[in-house]
Protein backbone atom coordinates (compact mmCIF):
# COMPACT_ATOMS: atom_id res chain seq x y z
CA UNK A 1 0.00 0.00 0.00
CA UNK A 2 0.95 3.59 -0.83
CA UNK A 3 3.24 5.12 2.24
CA UNK A 4 0.67 8.02 2.46
CA UNK A 5 -2.80 5.76 2.31
CA UNK A 6 -0.73 3.76 4.58
CA UNK A 7 -0.07 7.10 7.10
CA UNK A 8 -3.54 8.41 7.07
CA UNK A 9 -4.69 5.06 7.75
CA UNK A 10 -3.15 4.31 11.08
CA UNK A 11 -3.82 7.60 12.14
CA UNK A 12 -7.55 7.16 11.71
CA UNK A 13 -7.42 4.40 13.18
CA UNK A 14 -5.96 6.00 16.64
CA UNK A 15 -8.41 8.68 16.29
CA UNK A 16 -11.79 6.84 15.50
CA UNK A 17 -10.51 3.60 17.95
CA UNK A 18 -13.83 3.46 19.07
CA UNK A 19 -15.56 3.68 15.71
CA UNK A 20 -15.64 0.03 14.22
CA UNK A 21 -18.40 0.36 11.22
CA UNK A 22 -16.88 3.64 10.20
CA UNK A 23 -13.27 2.36 10.20
CA UNK A 24 -14.02 -0.81 8.66
CA UNK A 25 -15.60 1.45 5.29
CA UNK A 26 -12.45 3.66 5.35
CA UNK A 27 -10.52 0.56 5.24
CA UNK A 28 -12.46 -0.75 2.18
CA UNK A 29 -12.61 2.01 -0.08
CA UNK A 30 -8.51 3.03 1.06
CA UNK A 31 -7.49 -0.03 -0.40
CA UNK A 32 -8.16 0.42 -3.82
CA UNK A 33 -6.53 4.03 -3.90
CA UNK A 34 -3.24 2.98 -4.12
CA UNK A 35 -3.10 3.52 -8.47
CA UNK A 36 -4.69 6.84 -7.99
CA UNK A 37 -2.68 8.11 -5.35
CA UNK A 38 -0.05 7.11 -6.91
CA UNK A 39 -0.75 9.38 -10.24
CA UNK A 40 -1.69 12.22 -8.11
CA UNK A 41 1.40 13.02 -5.58
CA UNK A 42 -0.42 16.34 -5.36
CA UNK A 43 -2.68 14.74 -3.17
CA UNK A 44 -0.32 14.39 -0.26
CA UNK A 45 0.78 18.02 -0.22
CA UNK A 46 -2.62 19.31 -0.33
CA UNK A 47 -4.06 16.74 2.70
CA UNK A 48 -6.69 15.43 1.10
CA UNK A 49 -7.28 12.24 2.55
CA UNK A 50 -6.62 13.46 6.07
CA UNK A 51 -9.83 16.06 4.62
CA UNK A 52 -11.84 13.48 2.32
CA UNK A 53 -12.07 11.40 6.08
CA UNK A 54 -13.19 13.49 8.35
CA UNK A 55 -16.94 15.08 8.16
CA UNK A 56 -17.14 18.60 7.22
CA UNK A 57 -19.94 18.71 9.99
CA UNK A 58 -21.16 16.48 12.53
CA UNK A 59 -24.88 17.55 14.57
CA UNK A 60 -25.68 15.35 17.58
CA UNK A 61 -28.90 16.80 19.30
CA UNK A 62 -31.65 15.10 21.85
CA UNK A 63 -34.87 14.12 20.82
CA UNK A 64 -37.89 14.01 23.28
CA UNK A 65 -41.23 12.85 22.50
CA UNK A 66 -44.80 11.75 24.22
CA UNK A 67 -46.10 8.09 23.57
CA UNK A 68 -49.67 7.29 23.81
CA UNK A 69 -49.95 7.17 27.41
CA UNK A 70 -48.41 10.52 27.72
CA UNK A 71 -44.65 9.17 28.88
CA UNK A 72 -41.88 11.41 27.66
CA UNK A 73 -39.37 9.46 26.05
CA UNK A 74 -35.70 10.72 25.19
CA UNK A 75 -33.75 9.04 22.11
CA UNK A 76 -30.37 10.61 20.54
CA UNK A 77 -30.17 11.96 16.52
CA UNK A 78 -27.53 12.45 14.25
CA UNK A 79 -26.76 14.42 11.10
CA UNK A 80 -23.29 13.72 9.96
CA UNK A 81 -22.97 15.72 6.45
CA UNK A 82 -19.95 14.59 5.47
CA UNK A 83 -18.59 16.35 2.16
CA UNK A 84 -20.33 19.02 -0.60
CA UNK A 85 -17.61 19.25 -3.22
CA UNK A 86 -19.99 18.04 -5.35
CA UNK A 87 -23.43 19.54 -4.34
CA UNK A 88 -25.62 19.26 -1.45
CA UNK A 89 -25.51 16.99 1.25
CA UNK A 90 -27.45 14.08 0.28
CA UNK A 91 -28.34 10.62 2.15
CA UNK A 92 -30.91 8.92 4.53
CA UNK A 93 -32.45 9.04 7.52
CA UNK A 94 -31.92 5.89 9.90
CA UNK A 95 -34.29 4.96 12.71
CA UNK A 96 -33.39 1.88 14.68
CA UNK A 97 -31.95 1.19 18.00
CA UNK A 98 -28.54 0.19 16.43
CA UNK A 99 -27.70 3.77 15.40
CA UNK A 100 -24.48 5.21 16.55
CA UNK A 101 -22.32 7.99 15.73
CA UNK A 102 -20.00 5.12 14.30
CA UNK A 103 -22.80 4.13 11.74
CA UNK A 104 -24.00 7.48 10.89
CA UNK A 105 -20.00 8.78 9.75
CA UNK A 106 -19.39 4.66 8.13
CA UNK A 107 -22.87 5.57 6.37
CA UNK A 108 -22.34 8.90 5.27
CA UNK A 109 -18.56 8.36 4.15
CA UNK A 110 -19.90 5.55 2.39
CA UNK A 111 -22.64 8.03 0.65
CA UNK A 112 -20.53 10.19 -0.01
CA UNK A 113 -18.58 8.23 -2.70
CA UNK A 114 -21.80 6.65 -3.84
CA UNK A 115 -23.38 9.85 -4.39
CA UNK A 116 -20.63 10.61 -6.77
CA UNK A 117 -20.82 7.24 -8.84
CA UNK A 118 -24.49 8.80 -9.76
CA UNK A 119 -22.72 11.46 -11.78
CA UNK A 120 -25.39 13.58 -10.15
CA UNK A 121 -24.67 16.70 -8.68
CA UNK A 122 -24.91 15.89 -4.83
CA UNK A 123 -22.29 15.17 -1.68
CA UNK A 124 -22.53 12.57 0.69
CA UNK A 125 -24.24 12.45 4.03
CA UNK A 126 -26.26 10.48 6.89
CA UNK A 127 -28.81 10.58 9.81
CA UNK A 128 -30.63 8.93 11.84
CA UNK A 129 -31.67 8.14 15.54
CA UNK A 130 -31.37 4.99 18.34
CA UNK A 131 -35.56 4.93 17.98
CA UNK A 132 -37.46 2.23 17.22
CA UNK A 133 -40.67 2.78 15.18
CA UNK A 134 -41.82 -0.80 14.89
CA UNK A 135 -44.72 -1.54 17.82
CA UNK A 136 -45.44 2.06 17.37
CA UNK A 137 -48.35 3.85 16.77
CA UNK A 138 -48.76 6.41 13.94
CA UNK A 139 -49.39 9.43 16.54
CA UNK A 140 -46.07 8.14 18.31
CA UNK A 141 -44.26 7.94 15.12
CA UNK A 142 -45.53 11.17 13.93
CA UNK A 143 -44.39 12.96 17.43
CA UNK A 144 -41.41 11.22 16.92
CA UNK A 145 -40.34 12.32 13.90
CA UNK A 146 -41.87 15.91 14.81
CA UNK A 147 -39.59 16.56 17.54
CA UNK A 148 -36.81 14.97 15.40
CA UNK A 149 -37.04 17.90 12.76
CA UNK A 150 -37.59 20.74 15.31
CA UNK A 151 -33.79 19.92 15.96
CA UNK A 152 -32.51 19.01 12.10
CA UNK A 153 -34.55 21.65 10.04
CA UNK A 154 -32.22 24.33 11.14
CA UNK A 155 -29.47 22.19 9.65
CA UNK A 156 -31.19 21.36 6.02
CA UNK A 157 -32.36 23.05 3.25
CA UNK A 158 -32.89 21.94 -0.79
CA UNK A 159 -29.31 23.87 -1.32
CA UNK A 160 -27.93 22.72 1.90
CA UNK A 161 -29.10 19.34 3.04
CA UNK A 162 -31.87 16.97 1.67
CA UNK A 163 -32.45 13.90 3.75
CA UNK A 164 -34.26 10.68 2.59
CA UNK A 165 -35.18 7.37 4.18
CA UNK A 166 -33.20 4.44 4.87
CA UNK A 167 -33.93 1.86 7.38
CA UNK A 168 -36.78 2.43 9.73
CA UNK A 169 -37.98 5.92 8.02
CA UNK A 170 -40.19 5.03 4.76
CA UNK A 171 -42.64 7.13 3.40
CA UNK A 172 -44.82 7.17 6.39
CA UNK A 173 -41.74 9.09 8.68
CA UNK A 174 -40.83 11.58 5.43
CA UNK A 175 -44.01 12.47 5.17
CA UNK A 176 -44.20 13.15 8.95
CA UNK A 177 -40.81 14.74 9.13
CA UNK A 178 -41.92 17.05 5.98
CA UNK A 179 -45.16 18.25 7.15
CA UNK A 180 -43.03 19.49 10.19
CA UNK A 181 -40.44 21.11 8.23
CA UNK A 182 -42.84 23.42 6.14
CA UNK A 183 -44.60 24.44 9.17
CA UNK A 184 -41.02 25.24 10.50
CA UNK A 185 -39.58 27.19 7.63
CA UNK A 186 -43.04 28.35 6.66
CA UNK A 187 -42.81 27.29 2.74
CA UNK A 188 -43.56 24.47 0.42
CA UNK A 189 -39.67 23.48 0.23
CA UNK A 190 -40.06 20.27 -1.67
CA UNK A 191 -36.55 19.96 -2.24
CA UNK A 192 -35.70 19.84 1.43
CA UNK A 193 -36.53 16.37 1.78
CA UNK A 194 -36.69 13.37 -0.76
CA UNK A 195 -38.84 10.24 -0.38
CA UNK A 196 -41.96 12.03 -0.15
CA UNK A 197 -45.63 11.16 -1.13
CA UNK A 198 -46.48 11.46 -4.81
CA UNK A 199 -49.41 13.77 -3.78
CA UNK A 200 -46.51 16.24 -2.18
CA UNK A 201 -43.50 16.20 -4.87
CA UNK A 202 -42.24 13.18 -4.50
CA UNK A 203 -40.68 10.89 -7.52
CA UNK A 204 -43.14 7.78 -8.65
CA UNK A 205 -40.84 4.56 -8.08
CA UNK A 206 -38.60 5.94 -4.93
CA UNK A 207 -39.95 2.94 -2.50
CA UNK A 208 -38.75 0.48 -5.51
CA UNK A 209 -35.83 2.01 -6.76
CA UNK A 210 -32.63 1.10 -4.85
CA UNK A 211 -34.19 -2.60 -5.74
CA UNK A 212 -34.67 -1.91 -9.26
CA UNK A 213 -31.53 -0.20 -9.63
CA UNK A 214 -29.31 -3.42 -7.92
CA UNK A 215 -30.89 -5.81 -10.88
CA UNK A 216 -30.38 -2.89 -13.30
CA UNK A 217 -27.07 -3.32 -12.85
CA UNK A 218 -27.21 -7.08 -12.49
CA UNK A 219 -27.98 -7.11 -15.80
CA UNK A 220 -24.87 -5.03 -17.23
CA UNK A 221 -22.70 -7.89 -14.82
CA UNK A 222 -24.53 -11.02 -17.00
CA UNK A 223 -24.01 -9.20 -19.96
CA UNK A 224 -20.51 -8.98 -19.67
CA UNK A 225 -20.33 -12.65 -19.50
CA UNK A 226 -22.73 -13.45 -21.98
CA UNK A 227 -25.75 -14.33 -19.98
CA UNK A 228 -29.07 -12.98 -19.48
CA UNK A 229 -31.00 -12.14 -16.53
CA UNK A 230 -33.69 -14.73 -17.87
CA UNK A 231 -34.10 -17.79 -16.43
CA UNK A 232 -31.33 -17.08 -13.34
CA UNK A 233 -32.12 -18.26 -9.46
CA UNK A 234 -31.52 -15.46 -6.63
CA UNK A 235 -31.01 -15.72 -2.94
CA UNK A 236 -31.50 -12.33 -1.33
CA UNK A 237 -31.57 -11.40 2.45
CA UNK A 238 -34.26 -8.53 3.65
CA UNK A 239 -37.63 -8.12 1.90
CA UNK A 240 -38.31 -4.48 2.57
CA UNK A 241 -38.38 -2.16 -0.12
CA UNK A 242 -34.96 -3.08 -1.33
CA UNK A 243 -35.78 -6.92 -1.09
CA UNK A 244 -39.63 -6.28 -2.40
CA UNK A 245 -38.01 -4.12 -5.38
CA UNK A 246 -35.47 -6.45 -6.59
CA UNK A 247 -38.20 -9.67 -6.28
CA UNK A 248 -40.14 -7.32 -8.72
CA UNK A 249 -37.85 -6.38 -11.26
CA UNK A 250 -36.38 -9.81 -11.13
CA UNK A 251 -39.73 -11.08 -12.00
CA UNK A 252 -40.47 -8.86 -15.07
CA UNK A 253 -36.47 -9.48 -16.56
CA UNK A 254 -37.66 -13.47 -16.12
CA UNK A 255 -35.55 -14.25 -13.22
CA UNK A 256 -36.97 -15.22 -10.03
CA UNK A 257 -35.90 -14.87 -6.24
CA UNK A 258 -36.20 -18.55 -4.55
CA UNK A 259 -34.67 -17.60 -1.18
CA UNK A 260 -35.04 -14.83 1.18
CA UNK A 261 -33.98 -14.20 4.77
CA UNK A 262 -35.63 -12.03 7.84
CA UNK A 263 -34.45 -11.97 11.18
CA UNK A 264 -36.15 -15.19 12.16
CA UNK A 265 -34.69 -17.44 9.46
CA UNK A 266 -35.34 -17.54 6.05
CA UNK A 267 -37.85 -19.04 3.22
CA UNK A 268 -36.93 -21.18 0.42
CA UNK A 269 -39.54 -20.87 -2.35
CA UNK A 270 -38.77 -23.56 -5.44
CA UNK A 271 -41.23 -21.67 -7.86
CA UNK A 272 -40.03 -18.14 -6.45
CA UNK A 273 -41.52 -15.01 -5.16
CA UNK A 274 -43.40 -14.62 -8.76
CA UNK A 275 -47.10 -13.98 -8.47
CA UNK A 276 -49.16 -10.54 -7.09
CA UNK A 277 -50.36 -12.90 -4.40
CA UNK A 278 -47.37 -13.39 -2.82
CA UNK A 279 -46.07 -10.44 -3.16
CA UNK A 280 -48.76 -8.65 -1.76
CA UNK A 281 -48.45 -11.10 0.92
CA UNK A 282 -44.66 -9.78 1.62
CA UNK A 283 -46.15 -6.26 1.79
CA UNK A 284 -48.70 -7.42 4.64
CA UNK A 285 -46.55 -9.72 6.55
CA UNK A 286 -43.83 -7.02 6.83
CA UNK A 287 -46.50 -4.23 7.94
CA UNK A 288 -47.83 -6.50 10.27
CA UNK A 289 -44.64 -8.13 11.89
CA UNK A 290 -41.23 -7.17 10.31
CA UNK A 291 -39.47 -9.28 12.29
CA UNK A 292 -40.87 -12.59 11.36
CA UNK A 293 -40.73 -14.26 7.36
CA UNK A 294 -42.31 -17.51 8.74
CA UNK A 295 -45.53 -16.41 7.68
CA UNK A 296 -45.08 -16.63 3.87
CA UNK A 297 -44.23 -20.64 4.60
CA UNK A 298 -47.15 -21.15 6.01
CA UNK A 299 -49.24 -19.19 3.72
CA UNK A 300 -47.16 -21.00 0.18
CA UNK A 301 -46.66 -24.01 1.66
CA UNK A 302 -42.74 -23.73 1.11
CA UNK A 303 -40.19 -24.22 3.46
CA UNK A 304 -38.71 -22.37 6.29
CA UNK A 305 -35.39 -22.74 8.27
CA UNK A 306 -35.35 -20.88 11.21
CA UNK A 307 -32.41 -19.17 12.94
CA UNK A 308 -29.96 -19.70 9.63
CA UNK A 309 -29.12 -17.38 6.88
CA UNK A 310 -29.63 -18.61 3.39
CA UNK A 311 -25.85 -17.97 2.36
CA UNK A 312 -24.39 -21.36 0.80
CA UNK A 313 -27.10 -22.51 -0.75
CA UNK A 314 -25.85 -24.41 -3.82
CA UNK A 315 -29.17 -24.15 -6.02
CA UNK A 316 -29.38 -21.12 -7.20
CA UNK A 317 -26.95 -18.47 -9.29
CA UNK A 318 -26.68 -15.15 -7.55
CA UNK A 319 -26.34 -13.93 -4.02
CA UNK A 320 -27.63 -10.23 -3.69
CA UNK A 321 -27.61 -9.54 0.43
CA UNK A 322 -29.61 -6.76 0.69
CA UNK A 323 -30.72 -6.34 4.47
CA UNK A 324 -28.27 -4.53 6.83
CA UNK A 325 -24.41 -4.05 7.44
CA UNK A 326 -21.91 -6.89 8.17
CA UNK A 327 -24.51 -9.84 7.41
CA UNK A 328 -21.99 -11.87 5.16
CA UNK A 329 -18.81 -12.50 7.65
CA UNK A 330 -15.93 -14.81 7.28
CA UNK A 331 -17.77 -18.22 8.20
CA UNK A 332 -20.73 -17.43 5.71
CA UNK A 333 -18.07 -16.26 3.07
CA UNK A 334 -16.60 -19.65 3.66
CA UNK A 335 -19.91 -21.29 2.71
CA UNK A 336 -20.87 -18.90 -0.37
CA UNK A 337 -17.36 -20.00 -1.75
CA UNK A 338 -17.61 -23.48 -1.30
CA UNK A 339 -21.29 -23.44 -2.87
CA UNK A 340 -19.23 -22.52 -6.49
CA UNK A 341 -21.89 -19.53 -6.63
CA UNK A 342 -20.56 -16.93 -9.40
CA UNK A 343 -21.90 -13.97 -8.28
CA UNK A 344 -21.90 -12.18 -5.49
CA UNK A 345 -24.24 -8.56 -5.58
CA UNK A 346 -23.98 -6.74 -2.91
CA UNK A 347 -26.92 -4.15 -2.15
CA UNK A 348 -27.09 -3.45 1.79
CA UNK A 349 -24.38 -0.68 2.64
CA UNK A 350 -21.53 -2.54 3.41
CA UNK A 351 -23.09 -5.83 3.88
CA UNK A 352 -19.94 -7.77 3.85
CA UNK A 353 -17.57 -7.68 6.68
CA UNK A 354 -13.56 -6.71 5.20
CA UNK A 355 -11.71 -10.21 5.49
CA UNK A 356 -14.77 -12.18 3.91
CA UNK A 357 -15.28 -9.10 1.25
CA UNK A 358 -10.67 -9.84 0.81
CA UNK A 359 -12.00 -14.27 0.63
CA UNK A 360 -14.91 -13.60 -1.96
CA UNK A 361 -13.04 -11.19 -4.13
CA UNK A 362 -10.02 -13.54 -4.26
CA UNK A 363 -11.90 -16.39 -5.93
CA UNK A 364 -11.17 -16.49 -9.42
CA UNK A 365 -14.91 -18.06 -10.23
CA UNK A 366 -16.41 -15.52 -8.75
CA UNK A 367 -17.72 -12.03 -9.47
CA UNK A 368 -18.17 -9.75 -6.61
CA UNK A 369 -20.29 -6.39 -7.13
CA UNK A 370 -19.95 -3.37 -4.17
CA UNK A 371 -23.02 -1.70 -2.60
CA UNK A 372 -21.37 1.80 -3.44
CA UNK A 373 -22.10 1.15 -7.10
CA UNK A 374 -25.55 -1.28 -6.52
CA UNK A 375 -27.54 0.13 -4.45
CA UNK A 376 -27.13 3.54 -5.86
CA UNK A 377 -30.14 3.34 -7.71
CA UNK A 378 -31.97 4.87 -4.34
CA UNK A 379 -30.59 8.25 -4.14
CA UNK A 380 -30.74 8.24 -7.36
CA UNK A 381 -34.13 8.89 -7.61
CA UNK A 382 -33.96 10.99 -4.75
CA UNK A 383 -31.76 13.09 -6.98
CA UNK A 384 -34.12 12.95 -10.28
CA UNK A 385 -37.26 14.31 -7.09
CA UNK A 386 -34.73 16.88 -6.28
CA UNK A 387 -34.67 17.98 -10.15
CA UNK A 388 -38.35 17.81 -10.16
CA UNK A 389 -39.37 19.79 -7.63
CA UNK A 390 -36.99 22.71 -8.47
CA UNK A 391 -38.40 22.63 -11.82
CA UNK A 392 -41.67 21.89 -10.91
CA UNK A 393 -41.83 18.90 -13.43
CA UNK A 394 -43.50 15.34 -12.97
CA UNK A 395 -42.06 12.26 -14.56
CA UNK A 396 -44.08 9.32 -15.30
CA UNK A 397 -43.01 5.81 -14.14
CA UNK A 398 -41.56 5.37 -17.62
CA UNK A 399 -39.25 8.21 -17.58
CA UNK A 400 -37.88 7.56 -13.80
CA UNK A 401 -37.20 4.18 -14.79
CA UNK A 402 -35.38 5.14 -18.73
CA UNK A 403 -33.36 7.24 -16.42
CA UNK A 404 -32.87 5.21 -13.72
CA UNK A 405 -31.66 2.70 -16.00
CA UNK A 406 -29.57 4.96 -18.12
CA UNK A 407 -27.43 5.74 -14.41
CA UNK A 408 -27.11 2.53 -13.48
CA UNK A 409 -25.38 1.71 -16.85
CA UNK A 410 -22.90 4.45 -16.52
CA UNK A 411 -22.17 3.50 -12.94
CA UNK A 412 -21.02 -0.24 -14.05
CA UNK A 413 -19.21 1.10 -17.40
CA UNK A 414 -17.58 4.03 -15.62
CA UNK A 415 -16.21 1.37 -12.48
CA UNK A 416 -14.99 -1.33 -15.62
CA UNK A 417 -13.45 1.30 -18.01
CA UNK A 418 -11.52 3.15 -14.57
CA UNK A 419 -10.33 -0.74 -13.31
CA UNK A 420 -8.98 -1.62 -16.57
CA UNK A 421 -7.32 1.92 -17.10
CA UNK A 422 -5.53 1.56 -14.24
CA UNK A 423 -4.61 -1.74 -14.70
CA UNK A 424 -6.67 -3.92 -12.44
CA UNK A 425 -8.56 -5.47 -15.02
CA UNK A 426 -12.15 -6.59 -14.18
CA UNK A 427 -12.63 -5.39 -10.71
CA UNK A 428 -15.73 -3.78 -9.75
CA UNK A 429 -15.33 -3.65 -6.21
CA UNK A 430 -11.82 -1.73 -7.06
CA UNK A 431 -13.62 0.23 -10.07
CA UNK A 432 -16.37 2.17 -7.96
CA UNK A 433 -13.93 2.99 -5.33
CA UNK A 434 -11.55 4.35 -7.94
CA UNK A 435 -14.47 6.47 -9.56
CA UNK A 436 -16.11 8.06 -6.33
CA UNK A 437 -13.02 9.18 -4.78
CA UNK A 438 -11.73 10.68 -8.20
CA UNK A 439 -15.27 12.72 -8.82
CA UNK A 440 -14.99 13.80 -4.91
CA UNK A 441 -11.00 14.36 -5.01
CA UNK A 442 -11.12 16.35 -8.60
CA UNK A 443 -14.10 18.86 -6.86
CA UNK A 444 -12.07 19.32 -3.54
CA UNK A 445 -8.90 20.12 -5.00
CA UNK A 446 -10.72 22.62 -7.69
CA UNK A 447 -12.38 24.50 -5.10
CA UNK A 448 -9.17 25.40 -2.44
CA UNK A 449 -7.80 23.67 0.53
CA UNK A 450 -10.46 24.74 3.95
Amino acid sequence: MNAYIERVLEATKKKNASEPEFLQTVEEVFSSLEPVINAHPEYEKASLLERIVEPERTVEFRVTWMDDNGQYHVNRGYRVQYNAALGPYKGGLRFDPSVNLSIIKFLGFEQTFKDALTGLPIGGAKGGSDFDPRGRSDAEVMRFCQAFMTELYRHIGQDIDCPAGDLGCGGREIGYLYGQYRRLVGAAEFGAVSGKAVCTGGSILRPEATGYGAVYYLREVLRHDGEELAGKRIAISGYGNVGWGIIKKANELGAKVTYFAGPDGYIHDPDGVSTEEKLNFILEMRAKDPMHCEPYAKKFGCEFVPGQKCWGVKDVDIYMPAATQNDVNLEWAKKIVDSGVKYYIEVANMPTTNDALELLRSQKHMVVAPSKAVNAGGVSVSELEMAQNAERLYWTAEEVDQKLTGIMKNIYDSSVEVAERYGLGYDLVAGANLVGFQRVADAMMAQGIF
